[in-house]
């Protein structure tokens, strides 16, 4: 089981500069684009040895630090 401290840490390797901790528009707001989509994929996938399947791409999983956390349930 991961917790939310895990997510905002990888989400500051990528993008260190944004308070992930208050954010929760994160795509609508345009603070994270595609790159740093692909970037947070690659993390996820390397640091808990998990594979986000193509289905599970969707902006409304990017959305927040809580929104990732729930895709890695």
């Amino acid at each position: 089981m991961h917790d939310l401290n895990e997510v905002l840490e990888l989400l500051k390797k990528v993008k260190p500069d944004v308070d992930f901790t208050v954010e929760n528009s994160l795509i609508s707001d345009g603070i994270l684009d595609s790159l740093d989509i692909v970037n947070i994929i690659t993390e996820i996938e390397q640091q808990f040895h998990i594979t986000v399947s193509p289905d599970k791409i969707d902006p409304d999983n990017f959305e927040s630090a809580k929104a990732i956390l729930n895709l890695l349930s």
